[in-house]
């Protein structure tokens, strides 16, 4: 944009098509200037006169704070699950509007997103999150493209995230921690969650309708998040077989109707009660204090290390990328490693041989090839010759 402020006036300054255009704006704001500046571009564009507009013509577009509410309200609520609705909300009201409150949609710019970037740094958040925050304003601003609210969007980039750590139970401690629970409740619960992948939320909806004690499957149907009841994450249903081991402590727990794991009162828990629970359990168990998250990663993990193939842990994840999952391509036994192991194995005579028989191979083929070429000629001279009626020198 060309606005400038001259004599505490805005201008627009620009040049089209090597004519230079500069005209006092109707609006006196530097808002008002880059808006007038946009419609006297397009005015210019179809050939028409660069003046005629006047103040009320300019449309300003909103500040974020304004378009922010109307799009959560219109957008978010009806297409968002209410665990990313709550995250937008989140990031919303304690990061991105309070940053660019004082800015219109068209004001913000490259300049200012590094700021947020930066700013946000200092304060301690990892890239992972400020790229999330990002990723919500830049859902928000395409919004606002589409519904003809403003013309451009900047272009965001995001921060380089380094590669993300992940723990895992080794099987020992794995059976260490199951040995230690004494509640058959919490066992089950434990146990599901390592012989299955299940998130948190998606053990807190699983109901007996889900669970076929007779095929040794269960199906992931819901999730329960900060009380409320979804689907499961990418919206995927998914069909994971259990053990007999799995299918013996669920049969503990005398099967019926409803959720599986629920409190006392028979209500859904909510995440912090699994959360201090497994705390106490490690602690008994001896253990490092781990999350439920780390069950899932110990489900894929153990998976991978016996010789799993990736996609298949994909599906039981119901990991939507496969790079996702290969985030335990590392524990999986090594193709490249049992390769390069070739050179050490011991040769016998027909590897030591087959260097040269490859050598002699090929200087018969091309002895062979010189050959036919003499023939040929021999061929073609002797037609040659009986067509002039001399006998052939040979």
């Amino acid at each position: 944009m060309s606005a400038r402020k001259f004599r505490n006036t805005w201008w627009v300054d620009f040049r089209f098509r090597r004519e230079r255009h500069r005209i006092r704006s109707p609006e006196n704001t530097k808002a008002g200037a880059e808006a007038y500046e946009a419609l006297v571009r397009q005015r210019l564009a179809r050939g028409e006169p660069s003046t005629g507009y006047k103040k009320e013509q300019i449309v300003l577009a909103p500040y974020l704070t304004e378009f922010a509410d109307k799009w959560f309200r219109t957008y978010v609520q009806t297409n968002n699950k209410p665990s990313e609705q709550k995250a937008k909300q989140v990031a919303l009201r304690k990061h991105l509007i309070p940053f660019f409150k004082k800015y219109r949609l068209n004001q913000i710019t490259k300049v200012y997103l590094e700021e947020y970037k930066s700013a946000k740094l200092k304060t301690g958040l990892s890239p992972k999150t400020i790229n999330n925050h990002l990723s919500i304003l830049a859902k928000c601003l395409h919004t606002a493209k589409e519904w003809s609210v403003i013309t451009d969007v900047p272009g965001i980039k995001f921060l380089k995230v380094p590669p993300q750590r992940f723990d895992f139970l080794i099987p020992e401690e794995s059976q260490r921690l199951l040995n230690s629970i004494k509640d058959k409740n919490w066992y089950a619960m434990i146990l599901v969650a390592l012989r299955t992948g299940l998130r948190l939320g998606e053990l807190l909806g699983l109901q007996w309708e889900d669970i076929n004690l007779d095929t040794n499957q269960l199906t992931v149907r819901h999730s329960i998040v900060r009380g409320i009841v979804s689907s499961p994450k990418n919206n995927k249903i998914r069909y994971i077989p259990f053990t007999d081991e799995v299918k013996g402590a669920l049969l503990e727990l005398k099967p019926g109707k409803g959720l599986v794991f629920y409190r006392t009162t028979g209500y859904a828990m909510n995440h912090e009660t699994p959360r201090l629970n497994l705390m106490k359990m490690c602690q008994v168990a001896g253990l490092r204090q781990i999350g439920w998250h780390t069950l899932r990663h110990t489900f894929a993990s153990q998976l991978v290390a016996v010789g799993a193939s990736l996609k298949a842990v994909q599906d039981l994840l119901g990991h939507s990328d496969i790079r996702t999952t290969m985030r335990y391509s590392h524990l999986a036994p090594s193709a490249l490693r049992e390769t390069v192991a070739l050179l050490d194995r011991p040769k016998n005579p027909e590897s030591e041989n087959f260097g040269q028989q490859a050598v002699n191979v090929a200087g018969l083929i091309s002895t062979l090839k010189k050959k036919r070429t003499v023939m040929t000629a021999f061929s073609n001279q002797q037609s040659m010759v009986a067509g002039v009626g001399i006998e052939p020198t040979t």
